[in-house]
């Protein structure tokens, strides 16, 4: 399979113009193209021509001028345009998957599945098109109401990372889009030409209901992120990526009083107790931690097992991690495809000799593969004696630590001692010890789940973490607040003005 025979099937001729602002406005920026790389076998895939400064700033203003047209339509209305979004999606689900694991690197099952998700959710941000409540309160007042609505922000910047190139977009852009948002997107320098095709399909479904400046695309690197992260025009960023980076916008999107919606590292444990269901545990487990090469921010990082069961769960994991092989992620059969970058592999090889280093057993893996390709690395299993730094750092890489413990007590300290705060699991057939977990002083993530693992969210649920993790929420349930103004109405239908408080200002 090759890119052009891909891009045929997505009716694309060109993917060279990485900067679109609607659906004729595609604009060579004359820049150095990105090169495209396919992470299997270190070979180009494309060249993306990225924004200039210039470029940029011509996609901001079609973002604000759409802005001013769109926020006018009623959300019902906006919600047709996502629904044909997603419909035009679904026409192209398996070579816009496919194309994801191309350039990503994930397995095709996970690129088809990561498209079906981007459909999921333009399907429920069409049914909250028609849900954008506002609450009614009692006045103290005689003869008055009160209300709450809430309104369109404005255009919108959402970075995002190699990962997940089109669903974490679609989240944001989906739920914005109804909003009465229009969304400017600049990928991850990584997967230029996932967002490329992303941004023709949201072309051709913009020039089907005669609108321009809702989907605009700025391919680039970080000057590019930084320039959106600057702009005042953009009321709020959606930022998918490290917290070093996340930190940086944060502190710059603050320092002109802006929004923004952090979603940054994870480092996510499984508690196992010893009455689990092994199975169920074992299963998840291996799909958290060695799914997308353990590039996701929901991977499973840790397991924290009670030490009455550890060495019979571990016995499981090594004969299920021993029947893992890398391989092309397009092939069928493969479940571990390569790492995105040779830095990646190199990041891997560190953290797994600093845990050797640390006192850590490696009991499978460790290595990487170069005899399948240039960015493939082995499952790997690594027994801690306790949780030292390197447990606490977020790897981008298929390692997961392995820690004991004895009492619940221990178990929900080790889990909550470490920065960030995203998906966290437990697997018990207790009632009372599920519910520890779930309580106020278990569990400090944003995600808890009782026998499911930790990677897979639906889209139903707010999905975001606490702590280094940034505290940000997309998709499902209210997450749609972060994306309007929200507004506090007061109606007064008598003939008198009594104010607030009972407060009386004599003389008037």
């Amino acid at each position: 399979m090759n890119t052009q025979s891909l891009l045929e099937r997505l009716n694309i001729r060109s993917v060279n113009p990485g900067v679109c602002t609607g659906p004729d406005g595609w604009l060579d920026s004359g820049a150095p193209p990105l090169v495209s790389l396919n992470p299997t076998t270190a070979e180009p895939l494309a060249q993306v021509v990225p924004a200039t400064p210039e470029a940029v700033e011509k996609v901001i203003a079609a973002a604000r001028a759409g802005f001013e047209a769109w926020r006018q339509l009623p959300a019902p209305r906006r919600g047709l345009v996502v629904r044909d979004l997603g419909a035009a999606v679904r026409e192209s689900l398996e070579p816009l998957g496919e194309l994801i694991t191309l350039e990503m690197g994930k397995i095709r099952a996970e690129g088809i599945g990561e498209v079906q998700e981007m459909i999921d959710i333009c399907d429920f941000a069409v049914g909250l098109s028609r849900q954008l409540y506002g609450l009614t309160m009692p006045s103290e007042r005689p003869g008055h109401r009160m209300a709450e609505q809430w309104h369109p922000l404005g255009p919108i910047g959402v970075i995002t990372a190699f990962n997940f190139p089109i669903a974490v977009w679609s989240w944001n852009a989906a739920i914005a889009a109804v909003c009465g948002d229009t969304v400017v997107w600049k990928p991850s320098e990584l997967t230029p030409l996932t967002a490329v095709a992303m941004q023709h399909i949201a072309n051709r479904v913009m020039a089907d209901h005669g609108l321009s400046g809702v989907f605009t695309l700025a391919v680039g690197g970080p000057d590019v992120g930084r320039q959106l992260v600057a702009d005042e025009r953009l009321p709020l960023i959606s930022f998918t990526g490290s917290t070093a980076t996340g930190r940086a916008v944060a502190q710059a999107v603050a320092a002109r009083l802006g929004r923004t919606i952090l979603e940054l590292g994870g480092n996510n444990a499984i508690v196992v107790a010893a009455d689990a269901d092994l199975d169920l545990a074992t299963r998840a487990i291996v799909f958290g931690a060695v799914g997308t090469a353990g590039q996701r921010c929901t991977s499973t990082r840790r397991i924290i097992v009670e030490r009455p069961v550890a060495g019979e769960l571990i016995a499981r994991l090594t004969r299920a991690y021993a029947q893992i092989r890398p391989g092309d992620p397009l092939a069928a059969g493969t479940l571990l495809g390569p790492l995105v970058t040779d830095a990646a592999v190199g990041g891997m090889a560190a953290a797994v000799a600093q845990a050797v280093a640390d006192g850590g057993e490696v009991l499978f893996g460790g290595q990487a593969r170069p005899d399948v390709g240039p960015q493939f690395v082995e499952p790997t299993l690594i027994r801690m004696p306790a949780q030292t730094a390197v447990v606490r750092r977020e790897t981008f890489a298929p390692i997961l630590y392995v820690l004991e413990y004895d009492t619940l007590d221990e178990a929900i300290r080790l889990h909550n001692d470490v920065p960030q705060g995203l998906s966290s699991a437990i697997f018990t057939d207790s009632v009372r010890t599920a519910e520890a977990f779930l309580a106020a002083t278990g569990s400090d993530c944003g995600i808890a789940n009782v026998n499911i693992g930790t990677s897979g969210a639906e889209i139903g649920g707010a999905f975001g973490g606490e702590k280094e993790t940034g505290g940000g929420r997309e998709s499902g349930s209210d997450a749609w607040k972060a994306y309007m103004r929200r507004q506090t109405n007061t109606i007064n239908w008598s003939k008198d003005l009594p104010l607030a408080q009972g407060i009386v200002f004599e003389g008037l």
